[in-house]
């Protein structure tokens, strides 16, 4: 589906229950759903934020001004949605499943700043929604599909500036680790911005609880990205060559993951002043553009 929902096209007087209803209050939750035949789908990925408090730490962190433009990837219920909308003077709100569309129309139809995109979330170009205007995407991403959304909007043509999203407690440190720990997904997001936890969730902040804590987890995206992006896409194989086989040491990972001979990946790293004898996570991003950039030297 591609279809953006207007907000004008709903009766008020049919509408006019959700105004007040407290989507952050689990009884009006599960009332709120079993009226509409609902219950959580965990093909979706779908855990419902019960916990105001952690509702207003993500509104915070994302230090949204009047003038802001807000996307919201994921937006279920509308929970998150009704209080950026509070906020910001324009808030997009992308939701791919049928009836919590129809549900989300109806919880957001008193905020005429709010637009609902009935989309794939990995099939939005934010050009086609903001142009190259600066805009800040808030979310609660699904657990499973967090590596992808990164990804997909940090090498959009108009990345966000700014992302403030809830993410499993345990990728968000893998996120947020330093040389010695690091994992492409951190390398991937630390390229493009710097990423910091603001807060941990328990589970219990959730409808119904997931298996795991979560985070809130803000990237102030660069300005600029280090490299092009044929550039980038050269750099990344590098990385994942160099993180193939993590439990070896940095010239033999190479050698296999790029199809070198191994005294070639030895010279290479020489030349660049890095230990042959070290692995892949214990790297800064400044060393692999180091590597990058020297390039291996012919066989």
């Amino acid at each position: 589906m591609t279809d953006s929902i207007s907000q004008g096209q709903t009766d008020v007087s049919s509408i006019a229950p959700y105004k007040d209803i407290d989507l952050t209050n689990i009884r009006e939750l599960r009332n709120l759903l079993y009226a509409h035949n609902m219950r959580p789908n965990k093909a979706f990925g779908q855990n419902f934020l019960i916990d105001r408090s952690i509702l207003t730490k993500i509104v915070e962190a994302a230090e949204i001004e009047v003038n802001d433009e807000i996307l919201e990837v994921g937006a279920g219920t509308g929970v998150l949605t009704r209080e950026l909308a509070h906020s910001a003077r324009r808030v997009v709100a992308v939701e791919l499943e049928r009836d919590m569309l129809a549900l989300l129309a109806k919880t957001t139809s008193f905020s005429p700043n709010v637009e609902i995109i009935a989309r794939d979330l990995l099939f939005l170009d934010p050009v086609t929604v903001f142009g190259q205007s600066p805009y800040k995407l808030v979310a609660n991403l699904p657990y499973y599909i967090t590596a992808p959304t990164f990804r997909h909007f940090l090498e959009s043509a108009n990345p966000p500036r700014t992302l403030v999203v809830m993410v499993q407690q345990e990728v968000a440190q893998r996120i947020v680790a330093q040389p010695g720990d690091l994992s492409v997904l951190a390398i991937s997001i630390q390229f493009y911005g710097q990423p910091r936890i603001i807060a941990t969730v328990p589970a219990s902040s959730f409808y119904p609880a997931p298996k795991v804590d979560s985070a809130i987890l803000r990237v102030d995206v660069h300005a600029t990205a280090p490299l092009s992006p044929i550039e980038r896409d050269s750099f990344f194989r590098l990385v994942q060559a160099g993180f193939s086989e993590r439990r070896k040491q940095l010239h033999n990972s190479l050698t296999h993951g790029l199809h070198y001979k191994n005294e070639t990946i030895r010279a290479w790293l020489i030349e660049v002043g890095i230990e042959a004898s070290r692995r892949a996570e214990t790297l800064s991003i400044a060393e692999w553009l180091q590597l990058w950039r020297m390039g291996p030297p012919r066989q």
